[in-house]
């Protein structure tokens, strides 16, 4: 969890607290005030275009910049891009302004030394340094994660400022530090600059970023589900679903899918994925290897544009629940329980209670599920699933293809 304005004293400590000039809030009597808070950020051009995290300007009602020499100048946001902590701002310097250099992020290794700039609990323009401790970095901020992890000294204040190489290149965006304390305990985290020079590059031209859309929902492949799909290594990523009309669905791409190399890059792992599509522009056509059953296969796949949050996400009695040996109350879907749940087919068997302590719990299943498949056979009623599940005795594992709130995903369970 980030910690948010209000304080909550959770380990991964995303600086809200550091936002400039948060919106007017009410005194105990009524009076408003202006709530002041303090952040970095760096210049990447001479006429003052300053990058900074979007957190750091989300909300603010005016921005101003003081740079190193004391000068203070109003600033404008350009653009923001919540999905990757990003945004670009600017000012209206008196004369050309002295700028950073942008390096390669990719090229840095673990163990290489690193030097942090920012303005920690306000106390101005400071200098820390550290190494790189590791790269790719998951913290669950969303979808396109891959933080540069560094030990050197990143304290509230620091967000938005740089993180430059040895060679004074800026490598990464300063952005969140692991903290119990609300300080530095040798932990923080940067986004790498080759991801953020794609994004001020539309923010900049646009305003906004638009995104190549891949169509297909994607998840880990755990051990469970490495052995009930028979795979013989955990790398790639699994298509759990595929949009229908879609870019995947259009080339060939199927549910149960495991893609492994994308535009000629290796996919090693499902957060991989994302990052790659949403460095390509939109329409561009790109070959996409994926794992069918052991069969290596190759797709030609035309990128799309990714709509709003949403948009592209598409939506896929017996009276009596009858309750099964793992741990599952389940019954037939109906015509009824189809319109609930927004189905299009009365085909599988909904979960109307999971068992405390069950097997199915432990797997991570839960009420109001569809099972659409159980160990890569199609569940068209309760009576199937029995049998399936009877069948099935005597293996120690299984694999259910699920439907949740309209997206399909494989679940393996443990017996």
């Amino acid at each position: 969890q980030m910690q948010g304005p209000s304080g909550q004293n959770n380990p991964f400590r995303d600086f809200f607290g550091d936002e400039f000039f948060k919106r007017f809030f009410q005194g105990p009597k009524g009076q408003q005030f202006k709530k002041r808070a303090l952040g970095s950020g760096f210049v990447i051009t001479k006429d003052g275009y300053i990058i900074t995290n979007d957190h750091v300007v989300d909300g603010a009602d005016e921005i101003v910049v003081i740079l190193a020499e004391g000068d203070e100048y109003p600033a404008k946001i350009i653009g923001k891009d919540k999905k990757t902590d990003i945004a670009l701002i600017k000012i209206e310097p008196k004369k050309d302004l002295a700028i950073c250099r942008l390096g390669n992020s990719d090229a840095m290794r673990v163990g290489d030394w690193v030097v942090a700039i920012g303005n920690p609990f306000g106390l101005g323009h400071t200098v820390t340094a550290g190494i790189i401790s590791a790269k790719g970095r998951e913290l669950g901020a969303g979808p396109y994660d891959d933080f540069i992890q560094t030990d050197a000294a990143i304290n509230p204040g620091n967000s938005g400022g740089p993180l430059f190489d040895t060679a004074g290149n800026v490598i990464g965006i300063n952005s969140a530090i692991y903290t119990r304390s609300g300080g530095n305990q040798g932990i923080g985290f940067a986004i790498p600059i080759n991801l953020a020079k794609s994004i001020v590059s539309q923010l900049k031209d646009n305003g906004q970023v638009t995104r190549a859309w891949l169509g297909v929902l994607i998840q880990h492949i755990s051990p469970e589900i490495q052995k009930g799909l028979d795979l013989k290594s955990r790398k790639g990523a699994l298509v759990a679903d595929v949009v229908k009309n879609g870019p995947a669905d259009k080339a060939g791409i199927e549910r149960g899918d495991v893609i492994v190399r994308f535009d000629g890059q290796a996919v090693e792992s499902q957060h991989e994925l994302p990052t790659m599509v949403a460095y390509l522009p939109v329409g561009r056509k790109v070959e996409v290897i994926a794992l069918r059953q052991g069969k290596k296969m190759t797709f030609h796949v035309k990128l799309e544009e990714m709509k709003p949050e949403g948009k592209n996400i598409v939506t896929g009695k017996s009276d009596e629940s009858i309750q099964t040996d793992l741990g599952l109350t389940v019954q037939n879907v109906t015509s009824d329980i189809a319109g609930e749940l927004g189905l299009k087919e009365t085909k599988g068997v909904v979960i109307t209670a999971v068992e405390s302590g069950s097997m199915a719990q432990d797997a991570g299943l839960r009420r109001g599920d569809v099972i659409l498949e159980f160990n890569r056979k199609q569940v068209e009623n309760v009576e199937g699933l029995n049998s399936l599940i009877a069948k099935a005795k005597d293996k120690n594992s299984a694999l259910f293809l699920i439907n949740r709130a309209g997206r399909t995903i494989f679940i393996a369970l443990k017996k």
